[in-house]
């Protein structure tokens, strides 16, 4: 399986933001972006111009470092976001976040969406009863996101949902902490999503 396996700091610093990609480390003194705000590189500290394909690139590759994808998978979202019926772009970022690894941290089980891709991967969740190992795996309206028996103990999920309590749970998605269990309520909508994402940069990219 193909993954970026970047340091996920030099992401932050090159996006110019904070993408909270390490968890709790984001929310401390320890943050890169708090310490060297930055484009990391020789030149980071530089003056830069920034052309108009530059800008829409930067937006997309924010994007994808968010949501940990990369561009084959992230191109296919497009596609299908694309096919549809309502705006591209906001289709496009409904789809990234019906992702079951992104519930799972929306749910606040796990600190960050590569820690949740992981613990899906280990078969740790079960999406209306039946084991789910596919982080990409799109979840749908009423879908019960539960923990398996098994990985209740787990000492990354127990942690997570005791500090999840300062992230909050969206809107469109119902948490039961004593049962480890999440209702996806409804599709999200794109006030829902609080990111400083601009789409349509991403739609005009592709467009070309």
């Amino acid at each position: 399986m193909a993954r970026n396996t970047a340091s996920v700091c030099r992401m932050c610093r090159r996006e110019g933001m904070k993408l909270f990609l390490k968890g709790e480390r984001c929310f401390t003194d320890k943050c890169a972006i708090e310490r060297r705000n930055y484009p990391p590189g020789q030149h980071g500290q530089g003056r830069h111009k920034f052309s108009e394909y530059s800008v829409q690139l930067r937006e997309k590759q924010k994007v994808k470092r968010i949501y940990g994808v990369l561009e084959r998978q992230f191109r296919r979202y497009f596609h299908e976001a694309e096919r549809g019926r309502t705006v591209t772009g906001e289709t496009l970022l409904v789809l990234l976040e019906r992702r079951l690894d992104n519930t799972v941290y929306r749910m606040g089980f796990s600190n960050s969406r590569a820690e949740a891709r992981q613990l899906v991967r280990h078969g740790h969740f079960a999406v209306n009863g039946r084991k789910v190992t596919i982080p990409s795996f799109l979840v749908k309206q009423g879908d019960k996101v539960t923990v398996r028996e098994g990985s209740r103990k787990v000492a990354r999920i127990v942690e997570s949902l005791e500090l999840s309590q300062r992230r909050g749970v969206p809107e469109w998605l119902e948490l039961d902490r004593e049962a480890f269990t999440g209702v996806v309520k409804a599709f999200p909508q794109r006030a829902d999503l609080t990111m400083p994402i601009n789409e349509t940069l991403i739609v005009e990219l592709y467009s070309k």
